[in-house]
């Protein structure tokens, strides 16, 4: 299991600057930061009001309205957090120091062009640059990938992430218009936590639709199967955000099946949103009739958004070999959310072949 994974911190944290103040900076940057004990020496975000709200509570000194004049007077070390919607990302590695470190929100571009761009701008300025695709260090993920490369479950053989909720969109108005949704905002975490585990797939089929009754918010449903021919490995991720039918048979979790046994994680948080439900995470070995508890502590929010940021500064001080987000990694996973793009597009064998009438 790569170094990056092993749930360390930091040994001399870097301060942070993280630019946006968003819903999502105030529900899981900055609790966990304070949470890590990482350092935020300011924040920047074009509506200050906002800005100044969260300083306030978060006790950060410094509030700026624009990245420029943030970077004119932040520490030479900073670390630079962009919690922006990817439109809005470009302007902003465009401003920030040479050589700099940077987060960069997920997801990386609303399509493959556009995380080529990014990922080229990174490189233009030399950027140590990482995605915050920080699903892969949510505290049952990190314990179940722990299991597995501890060779707990054997030869994985079966991943099935299936997600069947009621996603209140009217929480997230930046959507709304968007001609893409569901593969880059939200099953990009899913490909993306696969590729973590099984590398790079050599095919992908997928489908993903609208709902009849919500003509302002583009697909919400979607299934893909990632294909790793070279082994007998299946990996399906399954996703329906308009389940408005109450609670009972909502779903959200990751199951791996191995050789020796199976682990399931509930992913609580997607239940019920933004209440959630409890994590879990159980183990079931050959033999087993019953599904062992498997004990973690923390949850995706905000404990996930602890390691994402703490691997990229371990890097950058040395203290890990390979930085396992890098905007280097992660244009694999959007090439394999554009694939599925292209599949939905063009994809489907003719069932009704001539000769057959």
């Amino acid at each position: 299991m790569p170094a990056a994974y092993d749930g360390g911190r930091p040994t001399d944290p870097r301060p942070i600057v993280i630019v946006g103040a968003g819903g999502i900076v105030r529900d899981a940057h900055l609790p966990a930061y304070r949470k890590a004990g990482f350092p935020v020496w300011g924040i920047v975000d074009i509506a200050t009001e906002k800005a100044e709200a969260l300083a306030a509570e978060y006790g950060i000194e410094n509030v700026f309205a624009s990245v420029r004049d943030a970077v004119t007077h932040a520490p030479s070390d900073a670390v630079y957090d962009l919690a922006l919607m990817p439109e809005h990302v470009p302007d902003a590695l465009e401003a920030l120091p040479r050589g700099s470190a940077v987060l960069i929100q997920k997801p990386l571009g609303h399509s493959l062009e556009q995380g080529i761009a990014l990922r080229d701008a990174c490189r233009r300025r030399d950027l140590v640059a990482a995605v915050n695709t920080q699903l892969r260090f949510a505290p049952y993920i990190a314990e179940a990938r722990r299991l597995i490369a501890a060779g707990e479950i054997g030869e994985v053989y079966d991943f099935d992430l299936r997600v069947t909720v009621e996603t209140p969109w009217h929480m997230f108005p930046q959507v709304f218009g968007q001609e893409r949704l569901e593969f880059t905002m939200h099953s990009v975490h899913y490909m993306d936590l696969a590729r973590s585990f099984f590398g790079d797939p050599d095919g992908v089929s997928a489908t993903t639709v609208r709902h009849p009754e919500k003509p302002d918010v583009a697909t919400t449903r979607s299934s893909v199967i990632m294909r790793y021919r070279d082994r007998p490995l299946r990996v399906v991720i399954g996703t329906n955000h308009d389940h408005d039918f109450g609670p009972r048979h909502q779903e959200s979790f990751v199951r791996w099946e191995g050789t020796r046994g199976a682990i399931r994680a509930r992913m609580g948080l997607l239940m019920d949103y933004p209440e959630g439900v409890p994590d879990a995470l159980e183990i079931a070995r050959h033999g087993d009739r019953e599904w062992t508890p498997i004990p973690f502590t923390g949850s995706w929010f905000p404990d996930a958004f602890i390691d994402s940021m703490g691997v990229l500064q371990r890097f950058v001080a040395g203290e890990i070999p390979e930085l396992p987000t890098s905007v280097d990694d992660v244009l694999r996973t959007m090439a394999v959310v554009e694939a599925a793009y292209r599949s939905e597009d063009v994809e489907g064998v003719d069932p009704n072949p001539e000769g057959i009438a």
